[in-house]
């Protein structure tokens, strides 16, 4: 079969393999749909913690189920499926203690392991999600969209009645402002492009934007009658953003890092004590994150059709890798397409 490895940072290559053999207690999954992530272009950049190389990039995937080990499972032959990327040990602290998403033992597919930029993967049974009632482009979301919905759970957003700050207008930010608005709080979204902040205000459906290159701070006081937001995520992934986000949360109020880098945050101390600040790290996602935006895109409060801003074939991918890193670039979610 064919797939796609990162050989090392900046070089992409289509090569040949074996198709995965079958195993106990896994599925056999063929590959239709592969969103591209910040993960992807990050390791494709060589700035990606926790990875090696060469890495077969893709863990955003959708596909039909080709063979399956447990005739016993709801899932079937046939059947149109999620992948849930992160495989976790099952038996470290955090595992028994129901945190899968950060087991000490982690594999994530595309990172730790092989993922899905081939034609076929095979992956362990209870880490799929039936998506029968959903297309294809639709299942490869729940991913990206699961990771916003585990940091808005994180936070323990209050129903209505908090002001949120969103900082980065990514797929991951957008995924944290589409659950929190249906959360009911008031959402802030902070970008440094105008395009993304108008596609925030479009998409989902924001009312308030900050661009952060432009007195943020004198802004978000307008904004909230001088009280800061109670809650701000930081899904930028870097680090002078997510140093200075401490500045705009609330005296009591929390901040969560959505985004991943490679390099030390510092804050400076007297101001997160006069706060008494929660910090939180949300990492990955659960099950029932990945339930939760499943019954979401169904009831069709999560806009996938305008999410997904670019489609391309699986065979083009290696040549069109470099345009997604350009940041001029109105690529908001990449689709690679396999037939």
């Amino acid at each position: 079969m064919e797939y796609i490895v990162c050989e090392q940072p900046g070089k992409l290559r289509k090569m040949v393999k074996r198709p995965p053999e079958k195993a106990e207690g896994t599925a056999i999954i063929d590959i239709k749909r592969i969103g591209v992530c910040g993960t992807d272009i990050h390791a494709f950049k060589g700035n990606q913690p926790f990875f090696k190389y060469p890495r077969v990039l893709g863990h955003e995937l959708a596909g039909t189920v080709s063979w399956i080990d447990d005739t016993s499972s709801a899932i079937k032959r046939g059947d149109q499926v999620a992948v849930i990327p992160y495989l976790e040990c099952g038996n470290c602290i955090a595992c028994r203690n129901g945190k899968t998403n950060c087991c000490i033992d982690m594999n994530v597919l595309g990172v730790h392991r092989d993922g899905g930029m081939c034609e076929q993967l095979s992956v362990p049974i209870d880490h799929l999600v039936l998506t029968n009632e959903l297309t294809l482009d639709e299942t490869a979301v729940i991913e990206p969209i699961s990771i916003g919905a585990h940091a808005v759970r994180r936070s323990e957003l209050r129903q209505g009645g908090e002001t949120v700050l969103v900082i980065g207008a990514g797929p991951i930010g957008l995924g944290v402002m589409a659950i929190a608005n249906q959360k009911g709080a008031k959402v802030i979204a902070m970008d440094i492009d105008e395009k993304r902040l108008k596609f925030c205000r479009e998409w989902a459906q924001i009312k308030h934007t900050v661009n952060g290159s432009k007195a943020p701070i004198d802004k978000l006081l307008e904004i909230t009658n001088g009280e800061l937001p109670t809650v701000v995520f930081d899904a930028t992934g870097n680090p002078t953003s997510m140093n200075t986000a401490f500045q705009y949360v609330s005296h009591g109020g929390k901040l969560v890092y959505v985004g991943l880098v490679k390099e030390d945050i510092t804050f400076f101390d007297p101001d997160f004590h006069a706060k008494e600040l929660t910090l939180f790290a949300s990492r990955n996602a659960t099950r029932e994150d990945f339930q939760f935006v499943k019954e979401m895109i169904l009831s069709k409060k999560v806009n996938v059709k305008d999410y997904i801003t670019d489609k391309v074939p699986f065979e083009s991918t290696v040549s069109n890798f470099q345009d997604w890193l350009q940041p001029q670039s109105d690529t908001i979610k990449t689709m690679i397409v396999r037939k």
